[in-house]
């Protein structure tokens, strides 16, 4: 078992159906919605692409370079799932980086690289460097199911197991009071260990929904939060 199939186990179980990331980004007026299973999808078909386009297993580490956005948690979802280690900052001795073109030069290392356009549409990255691969052109191309056969011992995410990570995402999720029928609404970004696991993990082992808003803009803030019946707020006071 892996942190991520600890996380989507219950969730593909209770409603697979429901909604489990919502995004917004208000700078483009973006708004992407995300079910438990095509959640699963996309965490699977990266998780096949780590294993089969870059052969990642158990221990090998992965630097995700990237903000809060649905793409991310397919990324995060489908490293964990591969079995890799997570890092959230350039790291030399990572095996393989996720960047955007704005990341890109700080991805600091020689191992392989991945590039994000995080486009709505999926369009690939304009310009893309020579040896770095394309996200959302190579990704779509792999299975959307995937069965995990090793149980990572070391670290998952910044030098924490994956026992540390769902303990410390079961204990905030319970602290908060937050249940499978609440919609959280967060801000956040996930730049750090502890603001990934407030923002996101402990978000589905709650198991609960995130309606993640980038480039929030303070004036739709009450209309999101009726119109997406919304229960809770996370912000960088959180």
């Amino acid at each position: 078992m892996t942190l991520t199939d600890d996380l989507l186990g219950p969730i593909l179980t209770a409603d697979p159906a429901a909604p489990r990331i919502t995004f917004y980004d208000d700078a483009t007026g973006e708004r992407i919605e995300l079910s438990g299973v095509t959640l699963a999808n996309w965490a699977a078909k990266t998780a096949n692409f780590l294993r089969d386009e870059f052969m990642l297993s158990t221990g090998d580490k992965v630097a995700v370079l990237l903000p809060a956005h649905w793409q991310t948690a397919a990324v995060l979802l489908g490293s964990w799932w591969a079995g890799c280690e997570v890092v959230l900052a350039p790291d030399a001795d990572a095996d393989l980086t996720f960047a955007t073109s704005d990341t890109i030069n700080t991805a600091g290392t020689d191992g392989e690289l991945v590039v994000l356009s995080l486009d709505p549409f999926g369009r690939p990255v304009p310009d893309l460097p020579p040896g770095a691969t394309d996200y959302a052109s190579s990704v779509r191309v792999h299975g959307d199911q995937y069965r995990s056969y090793e149980t990572p011992s070391g670290p998952v995410l910044a030098g924490l197991t994956a026992q540390e990570v769902l303990s410390r995402a079961q204990a905030g999720a319970a602290g908060r009071g937050w249940v499978a029928t609440d919609r959280i609404l967060s801000t956040l970004d996930w730049g750090n260990a502890e603001d990934m696991i407030t923002g996101f993990v402990s978000i589905l082992a709650a198991p609960a929904s995130l309606v993640q808003v980038a480039n929030l803009d303070p004036r739709a803030l009450e209309r999101r939060i009726t119109t997406e019946k919304v229960t809770h707020t996370l912000d960088n006071q959180a």
